[in-house]
């Protein structure tokens, strides 16, 4: 069974993202979407939570599974028995910082490939962070995210809201 794992933080998850998701399940039986539980962030959501989100958006897609992780990405792939890495790539920029982490895994772990996939041309502006920033300030996001991931975004901004004040 080919096996590819998909990482990332995906606060939230973006159609940029289930583009990635959708062409990297028509080429592997199985894929891992890993959840990076990053302590070092400050996440709207949280590690469970985007686990739950991307299993709603992804529903459909038969061979794909959501786990959350913490630690190496190499220790996460060999637990889920996988031998490639797939990233996404919007720009030059996420190139060279990707390509330098994948040289990186391959030197700790040889046995591993990491594929680059670059998004879909509609997509190629798209982060979280942006799509985070126009929910802020009460901008429409609708276009940038799936409806149920778009409907939890505002009601997570207006639960931090309340508890602001």
């Amino acid at each position: 069974m080919k096996i590819a794992v998909y990482p990332g933080s995906f606060d939230p998850v973006t159609l940029g993202h289930l583009d990635i998701i959708k062409r990297t399940a028509s080429m592997f039986d199985k894929v891992i979407i890993g959840v990076l539980n990053n302590r070092a962030k400050s996440p709207l959501f949280t590690a469970r939570e985007r686990v739950e989100l991307l299993e709603e958006v992804t529903g459909d897609i038969p061979n794909v599974e959501v786990q959350a992780f913490h630690g190496l990405l190499i220790d996460f792939v060999r637990q889920n028995d996988a031998k490639v890495i797939v990233r996404g790539l919007r720009a030059i920029t996420d190139f060279e910082y990707e390509l330098q982490m994948a040289q990186t895994n391959r030197v700790i772990a040889p046995e591993i490939d990491t594929i680059f996939l670059t998004t879909n041309l509609k997509y190629s502006y798209l982060s979280s962070s942006i799509v985070k920033e126009i929910a802020e300030y009460d901008g429409d996001i609708s276009g940038f995210l799936h409806p149920a991931t778009a409907r939890r975004v505002r009601e997570k901004l207006e639960e931090i809201k309340k508890v602001q004040g």
